[in-house]
């Protein structure tokens, strides 16, 4: 772990007894089960001071797993590609760079 990271996750929320409501469990897990789980992990996501930091450095190593900064996987994996999408130009902001 970077120092950067050691500085910000000592703070989380998510520290502590009830942080296995943030992975999934080794063994498989019903539906609602992981919707449950993973609405519980958000909402103390949602209270907590290192909330994007977290969401940085998960998107910065293409987490896999877990909630991170509030988000699952699948929602990572949207969020990602949206800000590593470019922006369209118009024609005229493209002639600049021609």
């Amino acid at each position: 772990m970077t120092a950067s990271v050691i500085e910000w996750s000592a703070l989380a929320a998510c520290k502590g007894p009830h942080r296995n409501v943030f992975f999934p469990p080794s063994a498989l897990e019903r539906k609602e089960d992981r919707l449950l789980r993973e609405q519980q992990a958000k909402r103390i996501c949602s209270g907590c001071c290192v909330q994007e930091a977290c969401l940085d450095e998960a998107l910065r190593n293409q987490e896999s797993h877990g909630i991170w900064g509030g988000l699952n996987e699948v929602e990572r994996r949207a969020k990602s590609t949206l800000v590593r999408t470019p922006p369209e130009l118009s024609r005229s902001d493209a002639r600049q760079y021609n």
